[in-house]
């Protein structure tokens, strides 16, 4: 009877990365930072869920960074664009995505506990609420400008002017000198 047990478990366990991939999909991830001696990093990418159930991306994780978190941009009361942490996560739905873009959602690393170089690749766990953890090899790309345009969506988006000059790095606990980062330096 253990043995039948130990076995079931075993099966799962190396069936659930194959079902992972089957329910979401990491399309285009890099990093980037802005010099090789910065503390703090940002990545990018499309998560494309192709299940038929919502999920959540609720959690990130990576050994380069003494905190890797999920951040978004708001626009403050004085107007100045905020990095902020995003503790809930990002949805993404069913037969849709959610793009991690520059000037929006992203994962920010702070804290780097080494330099990255264009072609580095950083190991990046990404843990969803039904489809589990994910673990994907990001390479760090340094020469891309701004994201491009996906062509499943051709439509303008309405989205506040982005002044890289006003941007903060979100609440006071983010405000550490090697920390204090803005958008246009990522």
């Amino acid at each position: 009877m253990i043995r039948k047990y130990l076995m079931s478990a075993a099966l799962i366990a190396v069936a659930l990365p194959a079902f992972a991939a089957d329910q979401i999909q990491i399309i285009d991830p890099y990093v980037r930072v802005s010099t090789p001696m910065s503390k703090s990093a940002a990545a990018f990418m499309e998560i494309k869920n192709i299940s038929d159930l919502d999920d959540r991306l609720v959690s990130v994780s990576s050994n380069v960074a003494a905190r890797v978190e999920l951040h978004t941009h708001k626009q403050g009361p004085n107007g100045a664009m905020q990095m902020l942490e995003v503790k809930e996560g990002f949805e993404v739905p069913a037969k849709g995505e959610h793009v991690l873009q520059r000037g929006g959602d992203h994962v920010m690393f702070m804290g780097l506990k080494q330099s990255l170089h264009q072609g580095d690749m950083v190991t990046l766990n990404l843990r969803f609420e039904k489809t589990g953890l994910m673990v994907v090899d990001v390479p760090v790309d340094l020469s891309r400008d701004q994201p491009t345009e996906t062509a499943q969506d051709p439509a303008p988006v309405s989205t506040p002017e982005i002044s890289n000059e006003d941007v903060t790095h979100g609440e006071p606990e983010h405000t550490e000198p090697t920390m204090d980062k803005k958008e246009g330096d990522m």
